[in-house]
């Protein structure tokens, strides 16, 4: 792993909006504006999606998280964000790299989308888009994912994206304890496969 990139030491006074970080064939990656709190609210709320993410929390844990990850991204170049669709401006969710409590050093992938856009391949879209960020533009040189076991839809994005399982691990959150596949991608293996696809 490279170094970290430098962090400022105060939180923004206003994390709300900002620039586009990047832009794929169909989407905008972008931080998390205010208008977009009810939504992502909204999901985190649902229990389809949060089945896997320690279940559904209420609009104010949601909306202290989507600032948080907005601080995140100024301060030290990464974080979840809002993904945007291109064509007519939809939120479909929140896609990105963060540190998690139980792996401090490592870089993780994550995702949450509205349900009616699962299946379309956002995800994966969104997530590629990281990849790319992640190695080229902040340097690390590996990057992990992790999904609850029989959440076989997020393995197969960390499938679709090339990550190898590395193992899997019982975790803990807040006295739930449950079993994790852990995935990770070199920065290697990252561009023998872009090579390989003829990015």
């Amino acid at each position: 792993m490279t170094d970290h990139p430098t962090e400022r030491a105060e939180p923004l006074p206003d994390p709300w909006g900002g620039a586009a970080v990047m832009e794929t064939e169909r989407l905008i990656l972008r931080p998390y504006r205010r208008e977009d709190v009810d939504l992502y609210a909204a999901i985190s709320a649902d229990p389809d999606v949060m089945r896997y993410l320690g279940g559904p929390k209420d609009p104010a844990y949601t909306e202290e998280q989507m600032a948080g990850s907005n601080d995140d991204l100024q301060r030290t170049g990464s974080g979840m964000v809002a993904v945007e669709r291109r064509e007519d401006g939809q939120f479909l969710g929140g896609v990105g790299l963060s540190v998690v409590p139980w792996y401090p050093d490592d870089l993780q992938l994550g995702w949450r989308l509205v349900p009616e856009h699962w299946g379309h391949g956002y995800a994966t879209e969104a997530a590629r888009a990281w990849l790319v960020y992640g190695f080229e533009a902040l340097g690390w040189d590996r990057l992990t994912a992790m999904a609850d076991v029989p959440n076989r839809r997020s393995i197969a994005v960390m499938e679709r994206l090339g990550m190898r399982r590395l193992h899997e691990v019982d975790l803990n959150e807040d006295g739930h304890r449950f079993r994790v596949a852990v995935h990770e991608l070199t920065v290697d293996d990252w561009r023998e496969r872009a090579r390989h696809l003829g990015r």
